[in-house]
């Protein structure tokens, strides 16, 4: 997969923004994690899970991927319900469909 497999058409500009980055991390493994997440549930994310996506963004990708691999624990002010749902996501698979 080279990228995301969902338009952008429909989405306002915070989200368009948001799904790009997303799939334009720098290292490619968290591109395929957020990237898919984001396809998925981009949509439906409320505004105040948007400004925690925006948050989680904002983590360095080793560090980011270490905690949703299990290898770090997540510190308090990360440790979200959106957060848990990033990490199922990928944990179930759901992120290589």
């Amino acid at each position: 997969m080279t990228g995301t497999a969902r338009s952008s058409e429909g989405l306002d500009t915070r989200r368009r923004k948001l799904l790009f980055r997303c799939w334009h991390r720098g290292m490619r493994e968290m591109d395929l994690i957020m990237g898919r997440f984001a396809d998925a549930a981009i949509e439906q994310l409320t505004s105040d899970e948007l400004a925690e996506f925006e948050h989680l963004l904002e983590v360095p990708d080793r560090e980011l991927l270490a905690w949703i691999i299990g290898e770090a624990a997540v510190p308090p002010d990360y440790d979200t319900a959106l957060f848990r749902r990033l990490r199922d996501f990928n944990r179930r698979g759901e992120g290589t469909r």
